[in-house]
């Protein structure tokens, strides 16, 4: 799978609120699917266990059994790449023109004085 189809999956998977929200569940701690599910009333299990399935196959999720449970772990590390590929070079961008308006709002500053 090209890196490209794989940011394909993330983004669908972030695309979600529902999605998000489990994500936002699993940043605390991992949990089992049967947790997910207790707090997100509004879903029912087949719902929930169709949203771990996107959010598995993006790599957003780890699952894990043990016994009859499947523990729900949050991997971040695609959410780091995106960041890195997307967000981090146009922050670095953002920050360099603030400080060029900065310097020049500064230098207006002192002309007009």
């Amino acid at each position: 799978m090209s890196s490209d189809d794989q940011d394909d999956l993330i983004f669908k998977a972030l695309a979600h609120s529902v999605r998000r929200r489990l994500l936002d569940l699993l940043k605390i701690e991992p949990r089992t699917t049967g947790m997910l599910c207790d707090l997100t009333p509004d879903l029912d299990r087949c719902t929930v266990m169709q949203h771990l399935k996107v959010l598995e196959q993006a790599g957003l999720l780890i699952s894990e059994k043990r016994g009859r449970e499947r523990w729900n772990h949050l991997d971040a590390l695609p959410i780091q790449a995106i960041h890195e590929r997307f967000i981090g070079p146009y922050a670095a961008y953002a920050a360099a023109m603030l400080s060029r308006l900065d310097k020049q709002v500064e230098l207006a500053g002192k002309i007009e004085a």
